[in-house]
Formats: structure tokens, C-alpha cells, sequence
């Protein structure tokens, strides 16, 4: 059975915990055992701490890593945003002895060291790649039949050189693993436009992040989804949450959802009653 540190990160759980539980049951089914990385902190996120003090985000990214390091586990989360961040961070560190002692010298003060180990996945390519889809579609008791809108997001396969986890601009592998639950990926306009939240984009330019929101639910539409597929909480909650004032009413599903839902989980259990933009199945 394979084995991962679980980062949880903070939309997850804060705001989505059907996210968690159907994360939590999906690897239970698919024999990957995960362990609760204890004392984790925010990734952090990079788009906004790393553009501000790039030594504070490798510190506190690297704290992170250390604690998978010492349990002697790969590190696997449910978020493009942590993904992007301590993959980024893991892959800087490594390549970077210098730097990896300047910030071993920060962990220093709170008795802690990183020493450039840890290997950061993310939950649907350990899905793709690990497990694969004839397994996946072995585990299948509900099929589902839905149209849905596959969302990449932008730091699952960004920066592609350091990657190389798919095609960064025409990728398949979120659409192969939708339609392992039964379900069709739809083909659409600018399929990898950002979701409008990221790197502080919603916070400093409100009405150009309004911009990206509406475009992809505008193209999303168009192209018959009923549902919107995500691999990113962070994602998640803007489309989640942007849909009443833009007009839209796509219901918003992680990647575990789906999967829970094709694998006979209760809507309860995936706690889809808390979205904001009502999930009808």
C-alpha cells in the first residue's frame, strides 16, 4: 500500500470539508493510506508571500517539507496552490545548496532542519500515474453520465520545465480520470485561462479577475457541462462563489467528489450541501 503525508492545506478544510472526506475514503478505496502531517502549516501560498519575501515562503514552505522528511514520506495534497508552492520550494531547495543552508539556518531557531528530501505529488497524478484508470474503473459502482467541465488551473502543471507532468497547454490527464467515473469531458474555448483568483489577482484587480471568472463559466456553459471539475480548492471557491452574481448556476465538484459520487458515496457524506452554488445530482 503506498503511503503519503496528506497536506490538507487551509480552503479544505475551512471551507469544504467534503473535500477532505471524500479524499480521505477515494485513497481508502484505492489502497493509498494517507498520514496526517501533524503541526502542518499554511503552504504558503505562493502567488502572494514568495512575491513579497522569498526567503519568509522558502522558510515556511520548508518547515513543511521537514515534517514529511522526518516521517519519511512523500508529501501528496489536494491543492494546485500547495502543490505549486512546495513543489516550487522542494525543487528550488534541491537545486540550490546555498540557499537550502541559509534556510536551515532559519528552521535552526526553532530546532528544526530540511535537508532537501521530500518529494511533493499531487492527488490526481498520483491517481493518473500510480494507480491508473483500469483501476480506477475497477472501483466504479455508480457510474456517472454527467457533462463536465475538466479545470487544470494554472500550478498543477505550471511551471512545465520542472514538471513535465502533462502537456502544459493541451493536457489530458484530468479529463482521462473524469471520464474513468463514467462521466464526459466536454471540449471547450480556452480551457487553461486562469480561474480569476490566483496570486492575488481578485484582491489587487477585482474587475480583471471578475473577467477570467466569467469567461470560463461563460465558455463552460457553452460547451453543455453540468458540472465544473476542479483539482484545487482555491479554484473550487471562485467558481464556487462568484456564480450568483455572475448569473451561472454550474455546480462545482473536486476531483474527490467526483470520484466518491462514482464510487457510491451518499451526497451527505461529501458534505455538498455547504457549496454555494447548489449541487443538484
Amino acid at each position: 500500500m503506498a503511503k503519503y503525508a496528506f497536506f490538507l492545506g487551509c480552503i479544505a478544510p475551512l471551507r469544504y470539508p467534503g473535500i477532505e472526506k471524500s479524499t480521505r475514503e477515494v485513497c481508502k478505496a484505492l489502497g493509498i493510506e494517507l498520514v496526517d502531517l501533524t503541526d502542518a502549516s499554511c503552504c504558503p501560498a505562493p502567488g502572494v508571500i514568495r512575491a513579497f519575501n522569498k526567503k519568509t515562503w522558502l522558510a515556511a514552505a520548508a518547515r513543511n517539507l521537514a515534517l514529511a522528511e522526518k516521517a519519511g514520506l512523500p508529501i501528496v495534497t489536494i491543492c494546485n496552490g500547495c502543490y505549486g508552492s512546495l513543489f516550487d520550494a522542494a525543487h528550488e531547495l534541491k537545486e540550490n545548496p546555498e540557499l537550502l543552508a541559509d534556510v536551515n539556518k532559519i528552521l535552526a531557531e526553532i530546532g528544526m532542519e530540511y535537508k532537501g528530501t521530500t518529494v511533493v505529488r499531487h492527488f490526481a497524478e498520483v491517481l493518473y500515474n500510480d494507480i491508473g484508470c483500469d483501476a480506477i474503473k475497477a472501483k466504479i459502482t455508480n457510474p456517472l453520465e454527467y457533462k463536465v467541465a475538466a479545470f487544470y488551473g494554472c500550478h498543477f502543471l505550471k511551471p512545465s520545465a520542472i514538471k513535465e507532468l502533462d502537456d502544459p497547454e493541451n493536457p489530458h490527464i484530468l479529463d482521462d480520470l473524469v471520464e474513468a467515473t463514467g462521466a464526459k469531458s466536454m471540449p471547450r474555448a480556452n480551457k487553461m485561462l486562469c480561474c480569476g483568483a490566483g496570486g492575488g489577482l481578485k484582491a489587487a484587480f477585482g474587475d480583471v479577475s471578475k473577467k477570467f471568472t466569467q469567461t470560463n463559466l461563460e465558455n463552460m456553459k457553452a460547451s453543455g457541462a453540468q458540472f465544473i471539475i476542479d483539482v484545487c480548492p482555491f479554484c473550487h471557491l471562485q467558481f464556487d462563489g462568484s456564480q450568483k452574481d455572475l448569473g451561472f448556476n454550474i455546480p462545482v465538484l473536486h476531483l474527490s467528489q467526483l470520484m466518491g459520487l462514482a464510487m457510491g458515496m451518499k451526497a451527505d457524506d461529501l458534505a455538498l450541501t455547504v457549496h454555494q452554488t447548489p449541487v443538484v445530482l
